[in-house]
């Protein structure tokens, strides 16, 4: 039994333990992780501990898929979030600190510690909550995610990691399928998260078309170009950065109004790049792009490619899920003609964070590129086949094991299954377009329907907008000049300006205090805050 103060009364909490198993479960507050497994007479604590702590994440998922509950949590109607400042969590509430003692602290305190930390956060797996790119809790793949830990073991060698580097082969070559891939090429590596997979697909591409800047780096090379949309993520200038070839090298290729790469464009670049002195090597083409849900002509693309002999990339970390879609894949075609693609399970497919993967269509690259022998890890003379040592591919010596969840989500869905969930999606962003057309307050960003599932809109223009958003900034009610005209019309549009990059920053906030509601909010190019 445990004991609570609750409103000055005191009322007794049956433990997990007693209520699954019928036991008499320990007092946690005079128990400590050394009276744990492994140590002797230890299994019935650890289990009496675990199931404590499996009462609480099975309490928090339920909770998490509640409308009525907040996205923060923390009040006793469960929101999105329970939202405090830096400060407040750095300074303690309630009890929850974030000092690391010098002493151990016993299991109640660990378990009072666990249910803290998730009142606290944000549940990312709310109904309402659409920030970055996640998109639900899976409980399979939360199952799949507990027992890779429980396994913790290192995807560098087969020795260690049989049955895991076995899972990631078929995961891989089922992927490259997908993509359109035949089965005899095809390489790959899952990685931690999108913007390291693009990293590989550059230096790869790089290695590719220049094998000796393995041994003797940037200077022997000429001064390389890459290419990549003004939509595209961030990941393609931080890559050039970090592999030394420098972001200022990066071409920022323009979009349509849409957001999809012009190919006309592209070619002008690759012909001023060339008049510049450089060389270009590497194309990136996105399908999916962060903000607009974008997919770039991948066909187009692939052709001017194939006109200059570029390596082409497909970042599809966002859209590569529609690949699961026979209603929506067409949305990606072309795709096969990459040389590479980047594609995050992690986002459209629900898979719990990371899973990301790198596909390289020409097998042997990765090994080649990447691969130093160490021979505490890599012997050539062990009892199976060596090829199964994966871990020389990666620029990572220690690698997490990412691909179980995914492969247990697999057996659980069936591709069709993961078809019938992006549909579903795709089909409430289109709900959404719909409801938003026929909204007098708010209007559309752009008025093509979306083609994955974002949807964006702003303020309706007009007088009454121009009036509360200077209500907004200012808090006044006197009436306004006319917009573009007289002598203050200048510093008035510019007002008008800042004062629109403030409201959804304004909104966001008071949603995010509220606990309602947690939504992603940018400006774009000309375009100010929109949601």
């Amino acid at each position: 039994i445990i004991i609570a103060t609750s409103a000055g009364k005191e009322k007794q909490q049956v433990s997990a333990a007693v209520r699954d198993n019928g036991q008499t479960p320990a007092d946690f507050s005079c128990i400590y992780s050394k009276d744990l497994l492994p140590a002797a007479g230890g299994e019935e604590m650890t289990r009496g501990f675990l199931q404590e702590l499996v009462h609480i994440l099975l309490t928090y998922i339920s909770k998490s898929s509640q409308r009525s509950s907040k996205v923060l949590t923390g009040f006793k109607q469960q929101y999105v979030l329970d939202f405090h400042h830096p400060h407040q969590l750095r300074e303690g509430l309630d009890g929850f600190s974030l000092e690391l003692p010098d002493q151990p602290e016993n299991l109640e305190q660990l378990l009072v510690d666990c249910r803290d930390t998730l009142k606290y956060g944000v549940r990312t797996g709310h109904p309402r909550f659409f920030n970055q790119l996640s998109s639900g809790l899976d409980v399979i793949g939360v199952a799949g995610e507990w027992l890779t830990s429980a396994a913790n073991t290192n995807m560098f060698t087969y020795e260690v990691s049989p049955v895991f580097i076995l899972m990631e082969e078929f995961l891989l070559k089922k992927m490259q399928s997908i993509v359109g891939w035949s089965a005899d090429v095809g390489d790959g590596i899952f990685c931690p998260g999108g913007t390291i997979s693009n990293l590989y697909s550059i230096l790869v591409a790089r290695y590719h078309f220049y094998p000796e800047v393995k041994t003797r780096g940037m200077g022997a090379l000429p001064r390389l170009a890459l290419f990549t949309s003004e939509h595209s993520h961030y990941s393609v200038k931080k890559s050039a950065a970090v592999l030394g070839m420098g972001s200022e090298n990066v071409f920022v290729v323009k979009c349509d109004e849409r957001g999809k790469m012009i190919p006309a464009d592209l070619e002008s670049s690759i012909v001023a790049a060339k008049e510049k002195g450089l060389v270009p090597f590497y194309v990136n083409a996105t399908a999916g792009t962060t903000v607009y849900g974008a997919f770039d002509p991948l066909n187009a693309i692939a052709d001017i490619c194939h006109r200059h002999t570029l390596w082409m990339h497909v970042d599809a970390a966002w859209g590569g899920g529609l690949l699961m879609s026979d209603r929506h894949r067409m949305k990606l075609q072309g795709i096969e003609r990459a040389w590479s693609v980047t594609w995050n399970p992690h986002k459209m497919m629900g898979v719990p964070l990371q899973c990301s993967a790198i596909l390289i269509k020409k097998r042997g690259l990765l090994q080649g590129c990447n691969e130093v022998g160490a021979t505490y890890l890599f012997q050539t003379d062990k009892h199976y086949d060596v090829n199964y040592d994966t871990g020389d591919k990666s620029i990572q010596c220690g690698r997490h094991q990412d691909v179980f969840k995914l492969w247990l989500m697999w057996k659980a869905k069936g591709s069709q299954g993961f078809g019938s969930q992006v549909n579903k999606c795709l089909e409430n962003a289109e709900y959404l377009y719909d409801h938003l057309q026929r909204r007098t307050d708010f209007e559309l960003v752009f008025k093509h329907k979306p083609e994955h599932s974002n949807v964006l809109r702003s303020l309706q223009p007009g007088p009454d907008r121009d009036t509360r958003l200077h209500q907004v900034s200012t808090g006044a009610q006197r009436p306004l000049p006319q917009s573009g005209s007289g002598p203050t019309a200048s510093f008035y549009d510019f007002k008008m300006l800042h004062t629109s990059l403030q409201v959804a920053p304004r909104i966001k906030g008071r949603m995010m205090e509220k606990g309602s509601l947690l939504i992603g909010y940018q400006p774009l190019g000309a375009k100010v805050n929109f949601f």
